[in-house]
């Protein structure tokens, strides 16, 4: 492994990713240069050089990055940096996020990151090209796994990777629901590649690993530390092509991966859910306070906001068609004034509808060619087709 990839793993050893004053630092020297300067105690920022030395009784970052190296090679995993072809190009988007009124450090150090941790044999660029990030709240309601799986499976069959953080609940039923569909998926860890978190999630992603991709910016054996999550949810934001909050409550993670999102100008969507539920709090509050974040009900709705311009529109929703809906206004209003009961002769049809009689003939003979009206000795009445409730949408046929 050469130098820059090695200095690379010692500064995320040394430093927490993100640290934007670390990343400026390589964008100007170098990764070998910015390593060497903090190791020197050659930098301005005094955070930076107390950091660096409290790090530093720890051990050597060189031997700890060689170490590193190696166990990368064991686990059959792979570091990915900028250096390489396969590094995914939205994240060039992290150098300009800003996230306003909030002083929290978590909020300030939303740098890109210097390199990655991947496990599984597809390509990281190429698979989150077309990707949606599918997130929520970990103690998530059956209606909101329902939601997830579905639009995770409908996105995954029509060829989009589902990226989210492999946790418990939305996140999870994200994950599964791509697989389900036979598609690729993506967990971006807070924690080591070799020690997924959560471990009830074991068996999941053993099954990610094999079709899709672990990715992490910390190295292995890292633990999944409470703010490592939410430094993780700037890259799940950055790297996909938008981001979808599926159930989210008051004081939920998932809502800053959408402010993130929202920061950064990219696609962001809300599924709405009942207003009684706690878990759907923070997710129709994000709606109400941005009126960037789009609301959805489904994949239509999710493509028409991620995909081609143009191309991806969801179709308008409509009710059950009927037979009556494709009437002229003169034909409707003839229908329209036909008893319900008995039958009615032309002239008093015409009377009744303000028509010339014959207007009202021709029309009368249309509607009894398309089924709604049939001819008796007494005059008009109407079918069974014309006084028939419209069927629910579900049982509509194309």
């Amino acid at each position: 492994m050469d130098d820059d990839r090695l200095a690379r793993i010692a500064l995320t050893w040394l430093f927490e990713p993100g640290t934007r004053a670390v990343f400026d630092l390589v964008e100007r020297f170098g990764a070998v240069g910015a390593l060497q300067r903090l190791l020197a105690g050659k930098v301005p920022d005094r955070r930076l050089r107390a950091t660096a030395e409290s790090r530093l009784a720890a051990g050597d970052p060189w031997q700890v990055a060689h170490s590193a190296a190696e166990q990368t090679e064991r686990l059959g995993a792979r570091l990915v940096t900028p250096a390489d072809e396969e590094w995914p190009a939205r994240l060039g988007s992290l150098k300009g996020l800003a996230m306003g009124g909030t002083d929290r450090r978590v909020d300030q150090e939303t740098a890109p990151p210097l390199c990655f941790w991947v496990r599984g044999a597809c390509s990281l660029g190429e698979t989150l090209q077309r990707s949606v990030a599918v997130v929520g709240s970990r103690a998530a309601t059956s209606y909101g796994l329902h939601v997830a799986t579905g639009i995770a499976f409908g996105l995954a069959e029509r060829g989009w990777s589902i990226v989210s953080g492999g946790a418990f609940g939305i996140d999870a039923a994200a994950h599964r629901g791509a697989l389900n569909a036979g598609g690729l998926t993506v967990a971006i860890l807070a924690c080591g590649v070799d020690r997924p978190y959560p471990m009830g999630n074991a068996a999941l992603f053993d099954r990610i690993c094999d079709v899709g991709l672990l990715v992490s910016e910390w190295l292995p054996g890292a633990e999944p530390l409470r703010p490592r999550f939410l430094i993780r949810n700037r890259v799940i934001a950055a790297a996909t092509a938008g981001t979808l909050l599926v159930e989210a409550a008051a004081r939920s993670g998932a809502t800053q991966t959408l402010r993130r999102a929202i920061a950064m100008k990219h696609p962001s969507m809300v599924v709405p859910g009942p207003v009684t539920s706690a878990m759907s709090v923070g997710a129709h509050e994000l709606l109400r306070e941005y009126p960037e974040a789009r609301l959805v009900t489904g994949v239509p709705h999710v493509l028409e906001e991620v995909g081609r311009i143009g191309a991806d529109l969801a179709p308008p929703p409509r009710g059950p068609l009927r037979p009556q809906d494709s009437l002229d206004d003169e034909s409707a209003l003839l229908l329209e004034s036909v008893p319900r009961r008995g039958a009615s002769g032309p002239d008093a049809l015409a009377a009744r509808a303000g028509l010339d009689l014959r207007t009202t003939l021709r029309k009368l003979s249309l509607l009894e060619q398309v089924g709604l009206l049939v001819r008796r000795d007494d005059g008009y009445a109407l079918t069974p087709l014309a006084t028939r409730p419209a069927a629910p949408p579900s049982a509509q046929r194309t």
